[in-house]
């Protein structure tokens, strides 16, 4: 299921990326006290009050006079109008209010989207009489909050989460499988969806970019149902910042959480880049069955080795997603498409295969027996049992005597052990370690 999402939106410095990080309990974009300085991860995960949401921390906007302050800030509001569900409109109560912000809830107003207005920077009760100019926005109630010392922020969520939308559980039946197709712009995707539906049903230019919108088209082939998310092109983080490209990067995110198997095309004519690790990493992270798909074979020099070099060469750059197949196809000419979706099937049982307890334990016991788990300080780790909790992706929970002494070299071995015995082919699976109790 899609979650709803809040986009975090205002000027530069007053706050965006320290908001954005204590909502999701983590550091991802990065916090220094002066604008422009988001350059990475804009997206994220919170929940509160039982809610889970996505997202979006605007940031990122480099600063070059007033006019260009104004005409980015303006970029960053579209942005948040085109995606979110609800809109936290961020201001600063040290600077007032600014005719950057009245841009800003100009173009809000017209959206007719949920606005909360958040009044930064409230360090202490001298600034609370700061709030009330910015009632002058026609949000309604401002909210104080303090990003540094994190006041305020549980009254903001409230504000926030009251205002989202309730989505439906599920779009599709269970048994349908659910395809996101992601990559960078002109790797061939919506060839890619046309050759398997056989017909043109998506523009295909070669003009990079051309897809803005993330398109779902249902099909059937051999008696098992499909929906294929054809998404926009990622492209390489300089250009991310252009605004239509925004929106293609949250969609392709927004697709990834949508799906259950995730195709990462590869243009083989060009061979991997760098912005290819990032969009695969996406898929990884969100927990999905993957596949690497290289796309254009049919104009690669091929000898008989060609094929088999390609694949050594993904398995290098993709470390962290050694568990995902790879095929080779030409979207154009057809060649080897035949062999994709037998390759998703497979990879979508996987993602969803459920092991049972005493099979588990049978396998971590005699990967113990094998390689018992090192000593730390003295103390030997212990491993009380081990059981699967979750499926899409597969999560098993270690139980031991103290998770402190876990290194992630012998969690990694485990990881190794339970695939070399289930497989698990095409999807990541989790493991967390907790302390066994008495309940237990």
């Amino acid at each position: 299921m899609a979650r709803p999402v809040i986009a975090i939106v205002g000027r530069p410095n007053v706050g965006k990326s320290t908001i954005f990080n204590r909502v999701i309990g983590d550091r991802l974009a990065i916090v220094e006290d002066k604008p422009g300085v988001t350059r990475d991860r804009i997206y994220g995960i919170g929940e509160w009050n039982g809610r889970s949401f996505s997202i979006i921390d605007t940031g990122g906007i480099e600063i070059d006079g007033e006019d260009h302050i104004l005409r980015l800030v303006r970029a960053q509001a579209e942005l948040a109008i085109e995606e979110a569900d609800v809109i936290i409109f961020m201001v600063d109560a040290k600077a007032g209010l600014t005719h950057a912000d009245d841009e800003v809830a100009q173009m809000l107003f017209r959206s007719h989207k949920p606005v909360v207005v958040a009044v930064n920077k409230v360090d202490n009760m001298n600034r609370m009489d700061d709030v009330y100019e910015f009632y002058g926005l026609g949000f309604g109630q401002p909210i104080a909050i303090s990003g540094s010392h994190g006041t305020g922020i549980g009254d903001l969520l409230d504000a926030a989460v009251e205002k989202l939308p309730e989505l439906d559980d599920e779009e599709y039946d269970e048994d349908i499988i659910k395809v996101a197709l992601i990559g960078r712009p002109n790797v061939g995707k919506s060839s890619l969806v046309n050759a398997l539906l056989g017909e043109d049903r998506v523009i295909v230019s070669d003009v990079a970019g051309t897809t803005r919108d993330a398109i779902d088209t249902p099909f059937e082939r051999d008696g098992q149902r499909y929906v294929l998310i054809d998404t926009a092109g990622m492209r390489k983080r300089g250009k991310v910042y252009e605004t239509t490209e925004k929106y293609s990067v949250m969609r392709s995110l927004k697709a990834i959480e949508r799906a259950d198997v995730v195709l990462v095309l590869i243009n083989g004519e060009e061979g991997i880049i760098e912005q290819d690790k990032h969009i695969a990493g996406y898929a990884h992270e969100a927990g999905k069955a993957s596949i690497f798909v290289v796309n254009k074979w049919d104009v690669v020099e091929k000898d008989d080795k060609t094929m088999q070099r390609f694949e050594q060469t993904i398995r290098d750059h993709f470390l962290f997603m050694s568990y995902a197949p790879v095929v080779f196809l030409s979207a154009l000419t057809k060649s080897r498409l035949h062999k994709l979706l037998p390759v998703v099937n497979h990879v979508s049982e996987q993602h969803s295969l459920r092991i049972q307890t005493h099979l588990l334990n049978d396998v971590v016991s005699d990967a113990v027996a094998i390689n018992p788990p090192p000593t730390d300080k003295g103390k030997r780790l212990r491993i009380n049992y081990v059981t699967q909790v979750a499926t899409k992706p597969p999560t098993m929970v270690i139980f031991v005597n103290d998770p402190e002494i876990m290194h992630f070299s012998y969690e990694r071995y485990l990881e190794n052990k339970i695939r070399a015995a289930f497989d698990f082919e095409g999807t990541p699976i989790r493991l967390f370690t907790r302390r066994k109790s008495d309940e237990d």
